[in-house]
């Protein structure tokens, strides 16, 4: 996502944040129910975000109603979360539930988080890999996910199967699950663009300065994932590639696969890609010009409002990022999140089992999963929501089917471990030059290099 999306992102991310009621003031500065009693059994959430505090505050008082136990909240005022943990970690009356950012946040906060690796909560996980995990244990429990990958208009692509001389074996999407079948069908469908009336299989590489998002960080994750899940040093791929001061790009021929892939096979020519925007590339989808583009379940509302929009909800639906590497046929979704529930190891076991119990009837009960779906309308990554319990959004629910799916593991966002704004921008202008025929891939992957050294050194 561009950066004003990562501000929805988090946003939304902060789902469950305030768990609870109140709005009173401590000596903290932030703000937190009055008169919460300090019994054995009740809980006390340290909330990330103050937006949603009102949905908490009901779901708060329900659960007390229904099971006698009382739920705090005290919620850090924007932009200092860390710091108002930092201060009410040490008071007597500690939060019992907080957030960490992932496993950047879990080296901060290890020492106060609790193995959940044996609860129902972990035990509720679509996919288990995205908990945060260290050493055989689980200490972060991710509360709400997004998705990206490419997204595709199933009634154009049932078109192209339906062709009597379509130049592939394979007779729909479910066959494609590698980078070798999709081009195949890519590159045969541009050959019959004209019979399927399109402009361009893929909607328009947005290259426009501040438009490379999508290629320079969210495409560019897929090779760094690969090249630090090699690294056995470390857990997990975020702290792989933050540890690197030099990355080889050692996977740079598969990215530079499907990205040839999208700009030769797109709606626009690959010397003009510089001019589109993330807009324009949506727009060609929603119209019917493209039959795929790379996006996120965020993207449902920028294709739903395009006027003039011919995709039918029924007809969103999300294919992996298939670049070519081994076993990609085992490969998800790109799915992340950057904030995790964690139980505050150092609290007494019994205001642990309330915490875990509390986060079990919210993403398990009736009571609790009517709040999530349609209070607060994010994508939880629980096998607990049945259908008609997931958002009604075709690609939040393309997220969550993909994370259902037996044997299919889902691609962590390791882009947290970029190491600037300078690095991503400076690689994408090397993709446009690319793309404009100004510059060698060699020239590109030299670019990749140099920017990352030169960026962790500084």
């Amino acid at each position: 996502m561009k950066r004003t999306k990562w501000l929805g992102l988090i946003l939304a991310l902060t789902l469950f944040a305030g768990i609870a009621a109140g709005c009173g003031k401590d000596n903290s500065g932030a703000s937190g129910s009055n008169g919460a009693s300090g019994k054995a059994g009740d809980i006390y959430f340290l909330n990330f975000k103050p937006e949603i505090a009102e949905v908490y505050e009901k779901i708060a008082k329900d659960y007390e109603a229904e099971t006698g136990v009382k739920v705090k909240v005290v919620t850090a005022a924007a932009g200092t979360y860390e710091t108002t943990l930092k201060s009410e970690i040490a008071k007597s009356e500690a939060p019992t539930i907080f957030q960490i950012n992932g496993p950047v946040g879990y080296q901060n906060w290890k020492d106060y988080t609790l193995d959940l690796k044996d609860t129902k909560l972990y035990s509720y996980l679509s996919d288990q890999s995205l908990a945060v995990t260290s050493e055989g244990g689980v200490y972060g429990i991710p509360y709400v996910v997004e998705g990206y990958g490419i997204i595709y208009n199933d009634a154009l692509m049932k078109q192209y199967f339906g062709l009597s001389d379509k130049a592939v074996s394979v007779s729909s999407m479910e066959e494609v699950n590698n980078f070798d079948t999709l081009k195949a069908v890519v590159e045969d469908m541009t050959a019959k663009s004209e019979q399927l009336g399109i402009k361009g299989v893929f909607a328009s590489t947005s290259l426009a300065a501040g438009e490379q998002w999508r290629w320079q960080t969210h495409l560019a994750n897929m090779p760094l994932y690969y090249e630090f899940k090699d690294n056995k040093d470390y857990d997990n791929t975020v702290l792989a590639g933050l540890a690197t001061n030099e990355a080889e790009f050692k996977y740079d021929a598969n990215f530079k696969n499907i990205f040839d892939l999208y700009i030769h096979n797109s709606v626009t020519k690959p010397t003009l890609l510089g001019s589109k925007s993330v807009s324009d590339s949506m727009a060609e989808f929603a119209l019917g010009q493209a039959a795929m583009v790379q996006n996120g379940n965020w993207a449902w509302s920028q294709i739903n409002e395009v006027d003039g929009n011919v995709v039918k909800s029924g007809d969103i639906k999300f294919l992996p990022i298939y670049t070519g590497v081994d076993g990609e046929e085992s490969q998800g979704l790109a799915i992340g999140t950057e904030n995790y529930l964690a139980i505050n190891s150092k609290v007494s076991a019994e205001k642990q089992e309330a915490s875990i119990a509390f986060l079990e009837w919210l993403f398990s009960s009736d009571k609790g999963k009517s709040y999530v779906a349609n209070d607060l309308g994010f994508i939880a990554p629980f096998n607990t929501f049945n259908d008609d319990e997931k958002p009604a959004d075709p690609l939040a629910k393309e997220v969550t089917n993909w994370m259902e799916k037996d044997g299919i593991v889902s691609v962590p966002w390791t882009f947290a471990a970029f190491p600037s704004e300078e690095f991503k921008n400076q690689f994408g202008d090397g993709l446009l030059q690319y793309a404009q025929g100004n510059k060698s891939w060699d020239e590109v992957v030299k670019i990749f290099k140099d920017s990352w050294k030169a960026e962790k050194a500084k």
